[in-house]
């Protein structure tokens, strides 16, 4: 793939063009700068000359003189049939305005874009030239495609079918997100394969009222434009596995997410048991496994959202990839879900969700890969709009110490109200200055000794918790993924969360404080405890 490039009419300003020229060259093209204020007939000469696939203009010294300079060169290349070849125009927000009035220039940069928006551009007109699918249409393959950037993920769900569709067609059409997720209303979430015990009151609370085989359809169908992002769905709390064929089959779905124990008496999102949903929701997750649907079993942050100390979050986050291993799924997502609970400092957080990576990637080989995702917490975004923006970045910032593939972007308003297109795209531009920025170059968090001291005692005592279950069995790996056993963990108080107590299965009753900026397991006098000291009484008591 050849490129050639020059800042045309009498601009000598090329700055910005090289930078463009060298951007192309890292991603595979072969470029050739042909100088500052070259006149376009001289152009049109280097054109006919080298033969290019595409040819990279800019001019910044207005928008009259520009318009004039594009007519004098369309019409010269309309003469020697070189239309059909691919034109790229940088300038300033005026004269970029002017380059988008002509078809013949099929992209116009005006310095308001992030690189990594740059360079998608620039890989997807290679792969338009080298004939293949421009945007990938697998998980693994459209990480690949973006690498080193992480792909960018957004919800929506309005209160109507019809606005969905609508912000969805702009979050496509912006080109920044790569994964759209449909978020359903809660009737369809737990009713849509028995609308009869739909709450018709209840149309709209908490997403879209998707109620067909046809809507979910149409909401694909709204995003195939722009980057055609990858699109995946929030699980259903009933039927899982009729859920996962369907999203399948209307959405592609991206990946799926599907908790171990949750959507069940545990959290009342669902009125199953929880030990008949840890069995239905086993069987989703074998489901996906069995037909190349990645997966991301979401138990870990589920325990966060409840107030559980770290030690509990980060051997859930183990038990729920060990589980997904052992049903057949290869490709597999943990979610990273930063500021949760509320009040834990940067490098608590960090040491925390280095303790997760760790350990749910010592399973990863080469038929189960983990991808990661990180996302800003939703328990510690503010509601003041101004603070949320900066709450954007500055978890995005620091949770890029995670080397995430995957950003899942919360917008600013969302402590306010549900976010339509406008917000989302202003979201995502905060998140990427702060993924870019980090790029650069990020420091390693293990060279602070406390990070690495607390994170290895966040892993060990994360594995005391899953010995602990296994012993309620045989003590073998493979109670892990005994239904029984799992639903007595959590009967007992091995899993255990504060907010969980007097209305779920789970017990309520361990205590959890914010000490040192971590989630830490207290005694009723706010001492520290150790997760030897909390489980060696919960043994006890259940074996006396």
């Amino acid at each position: 793939m050849k490129m050639i490039g020059a800042s045309i009419g009498s601009c000598v300003h090329n700055v910005g063009l090289l930078n463009f020229l060298n951007l192309a060259r890292q991603n595979g093209y072969e470029t050739l700068y042909i100088g500052s204020a070259v006149p376009v007939e001289k152009l049109v000469e280097e054109i006919e000359k080298h033969d290019p696939d595409v040819v990279a203009m800019s001019y910044r010294l207005g928008a009259e003189a520009l318009k004039n300079l594009l007519e004098t060169l369309e019409r010269l290349l309309k003469e020697r049939d070189l239309l059909r070849k691919t034109y790229i125009f940088g300038g300033t927000v005026e004269t970029a305005n002017v380059a988008r009035t002509f078809s013949f220039i099929s992209k116009a940069f005006d310095g308001t874009e992030e690189v990594d928006e740059i360079v998608m551009f620039l890989r997807g007109e290679a792969r338009k030239l080298q004939k293949m699918e421009v945007y990938p249409q697998k998980l693994g393959e459209r990480i690949k495609f973006k690498s080193p950037f992480p792909l960018i993920r957004h919800h929506i769900g309005l209160q109507t079918l019809e606005e969905t569709i609508r912000e969805i067609e702009k979050m496509a059409d912006s080109q920044l997100l790569d994964v759209i997720s449909i978020a359903p209303d809660q009737n369809c979430q737990q009713f849509f394969f028995e609308p009869e015990k739909m709450d018709p009151k209840q149309d709209g609370a908490g997403g879209a009222p998707i109620r067909t085989k046809e809507d979910f359809v149409k909401l694909y169908q709204a995003s195939r434009r722009g980057n055609y992002p990858l699109v995946r769905c929030y699980a259903g709390t009933r039927h899982m596995v009729e859920f996962s064929k369907l999203l399948k089959e209307t959405l592609n779905n991206a990946w799926a997410a599907i908790p171990v124990m949750w959507y069940s008496d545990l959290d009342r999102r669902s009125d199953r048991p929880l030990l008949e949903a840890i069995k239905e929701n086993m069987e989703a997750i074998r489901w996906n496994g069995e037909n190349d649907v990645p997966v991301e079993v979401t138990d870990s942050h589920q325990w966060a959202l409840r107030l559980a100390h770290d030690a509990v979050e980060v051997a859930a986050a183990y038990l729920a990839t060990f589980v997904a291993k052992k049903l057949g799924v290869k490709e597999y997502v943990q979610q990273f879900m930063l500021e949760t609970p509320v009040g834990l400092s940067p490098r608590a957080d960090i040491a925390k969700m280095i303790a997760k990576r760790e350990l749910v990637e010592s399973l990863a080989d080469e038929n189960f890969r983990v991808y990661r995702m990180i996302r800003t917490g939703l328990m510690s975004m503010p509601a003041d709009l101004d603070a949320a923006k900066g709450q954007i970045g500055v978890s995005m910032f620091y949770g890029m110490a995670l080397e995430p593939h995957i950003v899942h972007v919360v917008a600013y308003c969302e402590s306010v109200k549900r976010a339509t297109a406008k917000e989302i795209i202003e979201s995502v531009k905060i998140a990427r200055r702060a993924i870019n920025v980090a790029l650069r170059s990020f420091p390693d968090p293990l060279a602070d000794p406390w990070i690495k001291g607390e994170k290895e005692r966040i892993k060990e005592e994360a594995l005391q918790i899953i010995d602990a279950i296994k012993s309620i069995g045989g003590g073998s790996d493979e109670e892990l993924l005994n239904p029984e056993i799992l639903f007595e963990a959590v009967k007992i108080g091995i899993l255990d969360a504060p907010a969980l107590k007097g209305f779920s299965v789970a017990k309520g009753e361990v205590k959890t404080a914010i000490v040192d900026g971590q989630c830490r397991c207290v005694d009723e006098n706010g001492r520290v405890m150790t997760e030897k000291e909390r489980l060696a009484k919960i043994l006890g008591r259940s074996r006396g």
